[in-house]
């Protein structure tokens, strides 16, 4: 980022000193000198959505006849070279800004002004021979540009990273659930011992939720993509073209190959982010859902020797400073980190949806960031979770085998046969004697020897009758 200070920039409010080779203008470095808080920085995906607005809004004023043929060209170019990436160091600005997105919209308009500046060669800060406001914010407004970019971002992650990811952690379960479809061992319930299940059973319960979590990512994301742009200031549309709205939606899903669409009402969309505490409430649902799972396999694979031991997780590294040959569950406690930490995030969104007043929720940068944090942090932990746990997890089939053969529900197969009280009696008589169910049973002459061996079977009770 540069040092000096030595251009002089001006704006609406007077004149400011900019870095001499800083792309960013008045405006930004107005909000790095009053809004120097904290280090969350507008995420880096947020800027390319807005840089593809710029761009997709070039196009269409140019097509609609308020942007000549040289000023566009010379916005897309700028606003192309952006989202790939080329000027990432030029947008500083902090998440806790002005809650409408203003701040940052203007660090998108003076870039692209100054980039076209340079390739036109015009000095810095000439806004020659394209201004920030009159051509690169032309036919848009802060409250539609922003909470349209935090759309575009969102979806695009989704789509184009997180669900790609769930279909693999998906597709891992349920090679496991196949793999293991024939290991019987002991359901519990309560953390105590219950009827028997096959380890593929419960891998499948482990797939199917993730899998609903999924699509219902998927559905709400649908919401996001109808697009406030051509609303402009409070849904008019005041100072935008006839048909910009339609134009630009279809133009910004030529540009990311998503199906993007001009919002029927635009009013809804820009006064209240409803769409967005929708996806960030499933987002918080999937954390729910692999917290879950985590725990499950944390439990099922504690030991070695002193715990249940019936999964044996890959071990990847050291587990403890002290204790020699230690090896934890670290990336199920990775996974349950983030978790709780998205669920944290929802409730910020939560409150920061609620927070409109009129026609403006000025809670936008907080609401894009901790749903693109959210994304990003589901999307990486379960890549890590798949590759390096899930995919290597193994059944320890002897401790399976063992849980299995002591559980003493499995009397409940003889309930139909003897009824409950006399079933119970056999489970408490087999417990205070620590004797096996079937020792129990032929003690206290409830069932034949042949009958017991028909009805505790331990397969047929996996399955209905």
């Amino acid at each position: 980022m540069p040092e000096d200070i030595d251009r002089l920039e001006q704006d609406s409010m007077g004149t400011i000193n900019v870095p001499a080779n800083a792309l960013w203008g008045a405006q930004t470095q107005r909000s790095l000198q009053n809004f120097s808080i904290g280090k969350d920085l507008i995420p880096i995906e947020l800027i390319y959505a807005l840089a593809k607005i710029k761009q997709a809004a070039a196009t269409v004023n140019n097509r609609l006849g308020v942007l000549d043929k040289e000023k566009y060209e010379l916005i897309f170019n700028a606003a192309l070279e952006i989202t790939n990436g080329l000027h990432d160091d030029q947008f500083p600005l902090k998440v806790w800004q002005t809650g409408s997105g203003t701040h940052t919209n203007m660090n998108l308009n003076e870039v692209i002004s100054n980039l076209a500046s340079k390739a036109s060669n015009n000095p810095l800060g000439s806004h020659k021979p394209i201004h920030p406001n009159d051509h690169v914010n032309r036919s848009q407004s802060t409250n539609d540009t922003f909470p349209a970019a935090i759309h575009i971002a969102t979806v695009e992650g989704i789509t184009n990273r997180l669900i790609p990811e769930l279909k693999e952690l998906v597709k891992a379960f349920a090679q496991k659930s196949h793999d293991w479809k024939e290991i019987i061992k002991i359901g519990r319930t309560h953390l105590q011992d219950a009827v028997p299940i096959t380890l593929g059973q419960e891998a499948s319960a482990w797939r199917d939720q993730i899998s609903t979590a999924l699509e219902r990512i998927n559905t709400a994301q649908e919401e996001l993509c109808y697009l406030p742009l051509g609303g402009t200031a409070v849904g008019t549309g005041i100072n935008a073209p006839l048909h910009f709205d339609k134009e630009i939606a279809a133009e910004l899903s030529v540009i990311t190959g998503l199906p993007f669409t001009s919002a029927p009402n635009k009013f809804a969309i820009m006064a209240s982010h409803d769409g967005l505490v929708n996806v960030m409430s499933q987002l918080k649902l999937l954390a729910v859902t692999l917290l879950k799972v985590v725990n499950d396999l944390r439990l099922l694979s504690c030991g070695p020797r002193a715990g249940l031991a019936e999964l044996e997780l890959p071990e990847n590294e050291p587990g403890s400073s002290i204790m020699p040959g230690k090896v934890n569950p670290t990336q199920c406690e990775a996974m349950a980190m983030v978790c709780t930490q998205v669920m944290g995030l929802d409730v910020a969104v939560t409150m920061a949806g609620s927070g409109g007043h009129l026609q403006m929720n000025a809670y936008k940068p907080l609401i894009g960031l901790n749903v693109l944090h959210s994304i990003e942090l589901l999307h990486d932990a379960c890549l890590n979770f798949r590759t390096i746990l899930v995919e290597g997890i193994k059944p320890n089939k002897k401790n399976i085998q063992r849980f299995l053969e002591q559980s003493l529900m499995l009397v409940t197969a003889l309930t139909p046969e003897i009824g409950y009280k006399k079933a119970s009696e056999i489970a408490q008589h087999a417990h205070s004697k620590n004797i096996s169910l079937r020792q129990a049973a032929l003690d206290l002459h409830y069932i034949n020897e042949a009958d017991f061996d028909r009805i505790v079977d331990p397969k047929s009770m996996t399955e209905p009758k």
